[in-house]
């Protein structure tokens, strides 16, 4: 924000040393980027945070200076004189996209001459960087750099129907802006229209075809709030941003709107002449009161550890615009915000304006602040553990939106066949469903680091999923998910998934269950699950999902369900006794179908031994159909047996693997190589 001297000169005392007001200034939170010597004039540029529209004006700078050096504001006074002719009766106005424009207002201004603006107001706008137009056009750029509310006129003989529209855009129309440039809208796009067209895109810039010029006579002054997230996206969409844009982006002060629409049309009377209608048309004069702030006195000491006396922070509250709501009480003080601080919504808002008008230097280094312990939530504990498991197995953590693309959530979905919900708005360019999965997201994450860089990433992330309620008219399920994508082997990422189940302390393995499941190839997804509880699924991913993604090479997903995976955890070790007694160890080489899982075998030799099991493991599958026959495999399973109160004799462990074979052979038809 540039700041002119002798601008700011008008509203405010500057009988200071600029250096220490600069310092000042720079302490209550306006950052001095530096000062440039303009025509004469010093032009201080401050950075100013995106919180404070309040200071994108000349006088919300004056104001903070006068908070700070304890002297007023000297704010001026609007005299218009309006003719008899009523504004409504010569312009009409309909609001079509409130979401948009909360508030419009309109007036008329009929017989200006438009011409050479005065050198004051030449100089004063050139020292912010604005060059000269016109006295109109210049007039609106005044008050803007004034009060910080962007303004606009419009040439009333090139408004259609003497008509001001409020709409959405319409899709692929064309319009030409007063930098003589083509933009092409859409409907997520505000546009103040006429009858006929687009005049104006709502906050960022207006049109050449309603351009003031020196054959305009009448005028159409706007001035308005529109809604930040609508500018941002229609400046950054259309690579238009502009003085009027920055504003709005960080809000404007409701109240203030006609202040200023009022003082505009001021200048231009006392600089172009002309008429103004009586009234204005205003499509949301009741301005929502502000809610009340209580602030408790023992706050700010506990907060800034220094006591302040209370006159001097009720002071420095009324000062910045703050009104007491009732007495003090036990309970403290209620104060109600002024209309242009929309930032200050909680107690230690006020908290924050009283450290820093009262000055951060007056808080000394070692001042007392009392701390309380606190420690993580299981919850935080048991994600710190997740990300150290899928981390160190060379995975990213990634971030994808909640909302996607109806192409994103169409391709896979395990959890549920039910259609997603969708937003009323889009919230990104497109998608306007709640993911029901993760896995697509991830997809498109890794096939977009192909296509960039031909990094081929293994990503996870942690966050929610939204699985729709079977009644209809109830809240979607919002399930936290584990989702992992990895290229290689379908084993590799299951061995992860096994590896995270022991890092969790789960010692019973996840049980595989095969499923068929749209979005992943046939024959090649599982359902996981702890004892009876669904964990979640792991499968190949179909390739004519991978197609669509552009992903070349195969791809392993699966998404787990951290309610499931938390409530079978055990985060803190727990204590195991250790068998005195030796071991035996005993190697078992199976034939069997090629449709027998692994964890099937797993589950028969567990039932088979029972607690004499101190550990089973899978050594590798062999495939020889000259001698086994087709449709077989020979699988090398390792079992070690132990009592916990005695030393097992040979004949009991030659019992024990009996009792294996022979569950093998009933269970699973397998067939023991000797």
């Amino acid at each position: 924000m540039l700041v002119s001297w002798k601008w700011l000169s008008k509203y405010v005392d500057l009988s200071m040393d600029r250096e220490e007001l600069e310092t000042r200034l720079s302490l209550s939170g306006l950052n001095h980027e530096g000062t440039e010597i303009v025509g004469g004039d010093p032009v201080i540029d401050l950075e100013v945070t995106s919180n404070r529209g309040d200071c994108l004006g000349h006088l919300g700078v004056a104001r903070e200076i006068a908070v700070l050096y304890g002297t007023s504001v000297k704010t001026p006074e609007v005299v218009i004189s309006e003719s008899d002719e009523a504004v409504d009766s010569l312009l009409s106005v309909e609001n079509q996209f409130i979401d948009a424009c909360p508030r419009y207002t309109a007036r008329v201004i009929k017989g200006v001459r438009v011409g050479p603006s005065p050198d004051w107001m030449v100089e004063a706008l050139a020292a912010v960087g604005i060059a000269s137009v016109n006295n109109v056009v210049d007039s609106t750029n005044y008050v803007t750099m004034e009060c910080g509310q962007p303004l606009h006129a419009f040439d009333f003989a090139k408004v259609a129907g003497a008509k001001i529209v409020v709409r959405p855009g319409k899709k692929d129309e064309k319009f030409r802006a007063i930098d003589h440039k083509d933009y092409q809208l859409d409907d997520s796009t505000c546009v103040i229209a006429d009858a006929k067209q687009a005049d104006a895109i709502a906050g960022v810039m207006g049109g050449a075809e309603s351009e003031v010029d020196e054959s305009t006579t009448d005028l159409v002054i706007e001035a308005a709030v529109f809604t930040p997230l609508v500018v941002r996206r229609a400046a950054r969409k259309l690579k238009l941003h502009s003085p009027s844009s920055y504003r709005f982006e960080r809000k404007v002060d409701p109240v203030g709107v006609d202040w200023a629409s009022r003082r505009v049309c001021q200048l231009i009377q006392e600089l172009a002449g002309g008429e103004v209608a009586k009234g204005v048309i205003d499509t949301a004069p009741e301005i929502a009161d502000r809610e009340s702030i209580t602030l408790r006195s023992g706050q700010v000491k506990r907060i800034l550890g220094i006591d302040i006396d209370p006159q001097e922070i009720t002071r420095i509250l009324n000062e910045l615009g703050c009104t007491a709501d009732g007495d003090d009480s036990d309970q403290g003080i209620s104060y109600v915000p002024p209309t242009w601080r929309h930032d200050l919504t909680r107690e230690a808002d006020l908290i924050e304006e009283v450290a820093r008008i009262y000055g951060y230097d007056k808080i000394p280094e070692d001042a007392p602040i009392p701390v309380a312990p606190s420690e993580k939530r299981p919850f935080d504990v048991a994600m710190d553990r997740v990300r150290a498991v899928l981390t160190a197995a060379g995975m990213s953590e990634a971030m994808t939106p909640s909302v996607v693309t109806a192409k994103v959530d169409d391709s896979l979905s395990p959890w549920t066949d039910k259609p997603a919900l969708q937003t009323q708005t889009q919230m990104l360019k497109g998608s306007k469903r709640l993911r029901r999965t993760l896995i697509p997201s991830l997809l498109q994450g890794r096939a977009n680091n192909w296509a960039t860089a031909s990094i081929e990433a293994n990503l996870f992330e942690i966050s929610h999923i939204y699985l729709p309620s079977d009644a209809g008219d109830t809240l979607p399920s919002e399930q936290y998910s584990l989702g992992l994508v990895a290229g290689g082997d379908f084993f590799d990422l299951k061995g992860i998934i096994e590896s995270l189940i022991l890092r969790m302390g789960i010692s019973e393995p996840a049980k595989v269950t095969p499923v068929e499941r749209p979005g992943f190839a046939k024959g090649g997804a599982v359902e996981l699950s702890l004892g009876d509880a669904p964990l979640g699924y792991l499968g190949v991913v179909d390739p004519k999902v991978l197609k669509q993604w552009k992903l070349p090479h195969p791809v392993v997903a699966a998404e787990l369900s951290l309610p499931a995976l938390l409530d079978a955890s055990r985060l803190v070790p727990q204590q195991q006794s250790v068998s005195a007694f030796p071991s035996v160890q005993r190697d078992l080489n199976f034939v069997l179908a090629e449709s027998v899982r692994w964890s099937e075998m797993e589950n028969v030799v567990r039932s088979a031994v029972g607690d004499d099991l101190a550990d089973l493991v899978y050594v590798e599958t062999y495939r020889d159909e000259k001698k086994d026959g087709k449709g077989t495999k020979r699988l090398l399973l390792s079992v070690v047996l132990q009592k916990s109160d005695d030393t097992l004799s040979g004949d009991q462990a030659d019992a024990l693997i009996q009792s294996i074979v022979a569950s093998c052979e009933k269970k699973l038809s397998a067939k023991l190589l000797s």
